[in-house]
């Protein structure tokens, strides 16, 4: 079966994909929500204002890939294929999305909404999290090492069973690292 590819092309207020491979295309307020992109192929592709709430990602390769301001409800990174997986986020709404087990290092969340997303057992080493809402968003057994989480916010981690070593914090997100003992700390 000979596969669809698509590359240097730019897609506009699209909502369906022919399966197949796309490298360095631009998707301009696509609606993706609800769709099936299992197994297609993204390589150095940019999203702007695409939604892709709900869409299943089954064995999706995303390498190199930039969302900006795309609402991605409910995704399961966990499920995208391994190889290359690689990615960055300016500006969206990634809320009970789940990056389980993941090897995302050095990922880049700016501006973005993560709230009640999992991030059990991922490894974001080195990761950045930029001004992020992390309301609820799950840390356990997490590799944080040399992740920066300075400019972010309503995040609780439990540096007992996560990995944070030369992880960076601002003196006003320290609370979020001793939630777990349920004390009062005031400025």
């Amino acid at each position: 079966m000979q596969k669809n590819y698509f590359t240097d092309k730019s897609f506009d207020r699209i909502d369906t994909l022919i399966i197949g491979e796309y490298e360095n295309c631009i998707f301009n307020s696509c609606d993706f929500s609800n769709n099936n992109l299992s197994e297609f192929i993204f390589i150095d592709c940019t999203f702007i204002g695409c939604n892709f709430s709900l869409a299943k990602l089954n064995q999706t390769a995303l390498r190199g890939i930039k969302f900006n301001d795309c609402k991605m409800l409910g995704l399961r990174f966990d499920t995208c294929n391994e190889f290359g997986l690689s990615f960055s986020f300016d500006g969206c709404q990634l809320n009970h999305s789940s990056f389980y087990k993941t090897k995302i290092k050095k990922t880049v969340f700016k501006n973005s909404e993560l709230q009640e997303t999992d991030f059990a057992e991922a490894d974001l080493t080195s990761s950045v999290f930029d001004n992020c809402n992390l309301t609820q968003a799950i840390f356990d057994h997490t590799i944080l090492e040399k992740a920066d989480f300075r400019t972010s916010y309503n995040y609780s981690i439990n540096p007992e069973i996560n990995r944070i070593k030369k992880a960076r914090f601002s003196i006003l997100g320290v609370s979020g690292l001793l939630d777990k003992y349920d004390i009062e700390i005031e400025k």
